[in-house]
């Protein structure tokens, strides 16, 4: 695991998690998730990066929520960061926003759409913070060696891989776990995104769709296959969310899923 400020239980010898809200819609909801969150990862010893979009740029529709705005949110981050002790990471979506969110967060995320952006990559690269780069949906892990290698040769040896699944036909996604595997040897730190990777985008209604009831199936894989972490975005009431509700995970069942995968860690440990 490379090296993250604030990041606790890093020696526990457990996968890591990176899990929040998608968006931060407001400050007594983000305190509110992460207070959970840091209680069962305490007591689970699960090293914890708290999850929030400061904004979301990809929407399917010009009405869609984006955010509360950036400054706003970003100092929510920042809150959740100081009062709980736990590292953050949000998406950057051009390479004027790299600096600025890097005076927030810890850890920069380049979202899935974006993984090729050189001059995104290179910019995020240059605030010396962790980058957690998402696997595009249209790309085999193979071929996110080129991405990590943007970043290295930018001078910024602190990469992370996430795969959320690959584009099947126009409104779904599929999960190959050889592309876990297959990033791994790219000698980074990969992360299986649970939740985005049971959307179902481009919907007609233009709210994209999703399958939770798969959470746990896709988090078991990932875990027994190797997967050094989880991305899992999860909220009180999803039904109610202002992003992505359809695919995260109810706050209450966080705690019970994590207890399995723990299991399937130790064991394939053993």
């Amino acid at each position: 695991m490379i090296s993250i400020p604030k990041l606790k239980h890093a020696d526990s010898g457990n996968f890591f998690l990176m899990a929040g809200p998608c968006a931060i819609e407001g400050e007594e909801m983000a305190l509110q998730i992460a207070e959970k969150i840091k209680d069962i990862t305490d007591r689970l010893q699960i090293p914890w990066i708290f999850k929030g979009s400061y904004r979301k740029a990809n929407r399917s529709r010009l009405d869609s929520f984006t955010g509360i705005g950036d400054e706003k949110a970003l100092r929510i981050l920042q809150k959740v960061s100081q009062q709980f002790e736990v590292p953050t990471v949000t998406d950057i979506h051009e390479t004027s926003e790299a600096a600025m969110a890097a005076e927030y967060v810890d850890v920069l995320q380049i979202p899935a759409f974006l993984c090729r952006q050189t001059d995104l990559l290179v910019a995020a690269a240059q605030t010396g913070k962790v980058i957690n780069v998402k696997k595009g949906q249209f790309l085999s892990g193979e071929s996110m060696k080129f991405a990590v290698d943007k970043i290295v040769e930018s001078g910024n040896p602190n990469v992370i891989l996430t795969d959320r699944g690959n584009t099947f036909g126009y409104s779904d996604l599929v999960v190959d776990f050889r592309n876990i595997m297959a990033m791994k040897a790219h000698q980074v730190p990969v992360v299986m995104d649970v939740t985005h990777s049971l959307q179902q985008p481009n919907q007609t209604s233009g709210v994209t769709g999703g399958k939770p009831a798969l959470i746990e199936t896709i988090a078991k894989a990932a875990v027994a296959v190797g997967a050094d972490g989880l991305f899992i975005e999860t909220h009180p009431n999803p039904r109610v969310a202002k992003s992505d509700g359809a695919n995260m995970l109810p706050l209450d069942q966080l705690e019970g899923l994590l207890q399995k995968l723990l299991k399937i860690r130790q064991a394939i440990a053993a």
